[in-house]
């Protein structure tokens, strides 16, 4: 069975609305799930980074995903909005509070920065108006050997039929150039009922031009490699390593007496 992910869960500060989506989530079967505070600063003054809420703070109990039996994994992912180069600021130690790092470059030029140069995992791909640029296979070919993906979130699309239209024209635009390649669909969604289920997102991603294939893998696979960059990314020598492991109870409660008799006996 596969680990379905949604890497965009907007932000809210209403935590009764923000426990409805977590729990939304977990029973459509999302897995893992990354709640993204959006940061559209200016040129005129320097604006703080936001800091993100520890999660046990925002909610209360994490909910059992649907057809697992282990709740749902929440992160916390920071979106750089950018209209200058100047926005993004890549020794910022208020980046590392954050357990995603994604840029929504607004010019080819700050795109075309993003794919090549920047030390994020995801790029997004507007969906609220037309884009002024067209994609370009350079870029989008050197994001992909680099290892960032690129998003496309669809809840823009259930609010308004305008954009919508956008939504659609977007992802089209950016799947005819990447072929598929590195895209993982999310949600951004606001509330619960702006949220569709694992498979519901994968026909979507069928519209917008992907394979059954490549649709699967933009809520799953992807979305794990994101991760996996994300990790990465935060360390010295840019590797990781992860090992499963699994801690058994002894069946013996001596067992668990003996070591601390053996350090108590005097010598």
């Amino acid at each position: 069975m596969s680990a379905f992910m949604d890497l965009n869960v907007l932000f809210s500060a209403d935590r009764s609305r923000l426990q409805s989506v977590v729990e939304t989530a977990a029973h459509l079967g999302f897995s893992t799930i990354a709640i993204n505070y959006v940061f559209e600063p200016t040129t005129k003054k320097k604006q703080e980074v936001p800091t993100p809420t520890p999660i046990n703070e925002l909610i209360d109990q994490l909910p059992v995903v649907q057809g697992r039996s282990r709740p749902i994994r929440v992160l916390n992912r920071l979106t750089v909005v950018m209209s200058d180069s100047s926005h993004f600021r890549p020794n910022e130690p208020e980046y590392r509070r954050f357990d995603l790092l994604a840029v929504q470059p607004t010019t080819e030029k700050l795109f075309h920065a993003a794919c090549m140069l920047y030390e994020v995992d995801i790029v997004c791909i507007s969906v609220t108006e037309k884009l002024p640029f067209f994609f370009k296979r350079a870029p989008i070919n050197g994001a992909i050997d680099r290892g960032v993906v690129f998003e496309v979130s669809y809840a823009a699309a259930i609010r308004d039929s305008t954009m919508r239209r956008y939504t659609i024209a977007n992802a089209v635009c950016l799947m005819e150039s990447c072929k598929g390649k590195n895209v993982i669909l999310s949600s951004a969604a606001e509330k619960a009922l702006e949220l569709r289920g694992p498979y519901d997102v994968t026909n979507l991603a069928l519209l917008f031009g992907l394979s059954d294939g490549d649709a699967k893998e933009a809520v799953s696979s992807t979305c794990r490699a994101a991760l996996l960059h994300a990790e990465t990314r935060q360390t010295a020598s840019g590797a990781v390593f992860t090992l499963r492991t699994q801690q058994e109870a002894p069946q013996d409660p001596a067992d668990c007496e003996a070591p601390a008799a053996k350090r108590a006996k005097p010598t």
